[in-house]
C-alpha cells in the first residue's frame, strides 16, 4: 500500500511542476505537453529506481522511449488517412493500431525485450 501513496504523493508533484511550467510557456498549446503522461513517466522512472536499481529503471524508460516512437507514428499516421486518404476515424485509427504495435514490439525487441 505504501507504493501507491508514494506513487500518489509523488506523481501529485510532478504534475503540479508539469502544469505550472505549462502555464508559464507561450504558446498555450504547449500546456498539453506537460500534462499527465511525462509526470507519471517520471514518477514511475524514481520508483523504479528506488526499488529495483538503475538497470532496471533503464530497461523501463527505454521501453517508455520505444513507445513514444511508435505513438509518434501512429499519431502522423492517423493524420495521414484523415486529411489526405479522407478516411472516417474508426477505421483510421483501427487500421493504425496495428502499425503501432508492430512499432512499438519490434523497437522492444530491438533494445533488448526485456521488461
Amino acid at each position: 500500500m505504501s507504493e501507491y501513496v508514494i506513487r500518489f504523493l509523488v506523481g501529485g508533484i510532478v504534475v503540479s511542476a508539469f502544469s505550472m511550467l505549462g502555464d508559464v510557456l507561450k504558446p498555450k498549446s504547449f500546456a498539453g505537453l506537460f500534462g499527465a503522461a511525462p509526470s507519471v513517466a517520471l514518477a514511475t522512472l524514481g520508483i523504479a529506481i528506488y526499488e529495483h536499481g538503475v538497470e532496471y529503471a533503464s530497461i523501463q524508460a527505454e521501453s517508455m522511449m520505444a513507445g513514444a516512437v511508435a505513438l509518434a507514428l501512429y499519431s502522423v499516421l492517423v493524420c495521414q488517412l484523415l486529411v489526405r486518404a479522407r478516411m472516417r476515424a474508426l477505421p483510421a485509427t483501427t487500421m493504425s493500431v496495428v502499425i503501432w504495435f508492430a512499432t512499438a514490439i519490434g523497437l522492444w525487441a530491438l533494445v533488448g525485450g526485456q521488461a
